[in-house]
């Protein structure tokens, strides 16, 4: 199951340490960004403590979110194309922001995108990416009420069809790594609710999470 194996009791576990991670934070999601303003007020952890490498017993970790990064344009996108691609070197935890919309309900146009096609120059929806980078990723997030149950946004009559990540991807659905959809609700999340979220996976890596994920 390469990073992952099945033990007596049928609980999935690590059986190996990842050295180095990716968070790729998308906020194309139909919000309003609330939650990444959150989580710059969040100290216990900090965004800060992951990317500095001040926490013990965690990959080194790289966090792309377009509120915070100094990238931009196709710079910033780079990592999702690599990491949709299958070309880049590490794992990568997806956390989606914002409830996702029903691109197939209408005839023209979308509802929301994220960068654009190098081929084509068309913009790439979000649905599209959560298409490509889902299959591939460590673990998903859904961070935020919007992202987890579709929010104001998926209230009857809004053209958009929003909903939340679960009802898109399936109540069931697992990672490569066996690990259900992690829902974070809440407008906006509590900061440090989060970021501690965030650090339980990230010590799942490592095994050094409590729990029957890593042991």
């Amino acid at each position: 199951m390469g990073d992952t194996a099945v033990g007596r009791t049928g609980a999935v576990r690590n059986t190996t340490t990842i050295k180095a991670i990716d968070i790729l934070w998308m906020t194309a999601g139909l919000g309003c960004d609330r939650n990444t303003i959150a989580m710059t007020g969040a100290t216990q952890p900090s965004i800060e403590d992951f990317v500095t490498g001040a926490m013990p017993w965690i990959p080194k970790v790289k966090f792309y979110n377009p509120f915070l990064a100094c990238e931009n344009g196709d710079e910033f996108v780079k990592p999702f194309r690599d990491a949709a691609e299958g070309k880049s070197d590490r794992p990568f935890i997806l956390v989606v922001e914002g409830s996702i919309p029903n691109e197939n309900n209408k005839t023209e146009g979308y509802w929301a995108s994220f960068g654009t096609d190098p081929l084509t120059g068309q913009p790439i929806t979000t649905c599209e990416w959560i298409d490509r980078l889902a299959p591939k990723a460590w673990a998903i997030i859904a961070a935020g009420t919007c992202a987890t149950y579709g929010g104001i946004h998926a209230i009857e009559g809004n053209p958009t069809g929003c909903m939340g990540l679960p009802d898109y991807l399936g109540w069931k659905w697992k990672s490569k790594a066996q690990i259900p959809i992690v829902c974070v609700p809440s407008c906006p999340v509590q900061p440090d609710n989060m970021m501690e979220t965030i650090l339980y996976l990230l010590y799942m890596t490592s095994r050094r999470a409590p729990g029957s994920f890593s042991r």
